[in-house]
């Protein structure tokens, strides 16, 4: 008897205690990373667009019309070869004339920001002076700030 009696106890009081809480809920998954840049390089003291940076503009303009309408950003550089006021004018030059590709390709001027930073943020960092063809580019990236006016 004393033992049914333990028994029933027992069994009372596992029926009685609380279950354990349920695990912690997952973390939520990390948002995408954005696209990488699209680049189109340039000749040494130069503005004009080449057959590769052509292509390079036509696949970025293809990747907009695709998706949902976003900012393009587009951003001019240039090596460190030339004063830096003459490198910014450059850097512009640059990324004007892939903007307006990039329109003649369906991009809305509206959705772009066009900038020049001339010879800062280099892709290979070089000392002054330096004609480095990987720092002389534009880069193509979507997303980003709104538009407000173009250079």
């Amino acid at each position: 008897m004393k033992r049914q009696l333990m028994l029933c106890l027992m069994l009372t009081v596992a029926a009685c205690a609380m279950p354990p809480p349920p695990p912690p809920p997952s973390p939520p998954p990390a948002p995408p990373s954005p696209p990488p840049p699209y680049l189109v390089f340039f000749d040494w003291n130069s503005a004009v667009l080449g057959p590769s940076g052509l292509e390079v503009i036509a696949l970025a303009a293809q990747a907009f019309k695709a998706g949902s309408p976003v900012t393009v950003q587009v951003t001019g550089f240039t090596d460190t070869s030339g004063s830096a006021d003459y490198n910014q004018k450059l850097s512009e030059r640059r990324a004007n004339a892939v903007a307006a590709v990039l329109v003649q390709g369906g991009v809305p001027q509206t959705n772009l920001v066009v900038t020049g930073r001339g010879e800062n943020d280099l892709r290979v960092p070089t000392p002054d002076g330096v004609r480095e063809p990987q720092n002389r580019r534009v880069e193509i990236v979507e997303g980003g700030p709104t538009p407000t006016s173009m250079r």
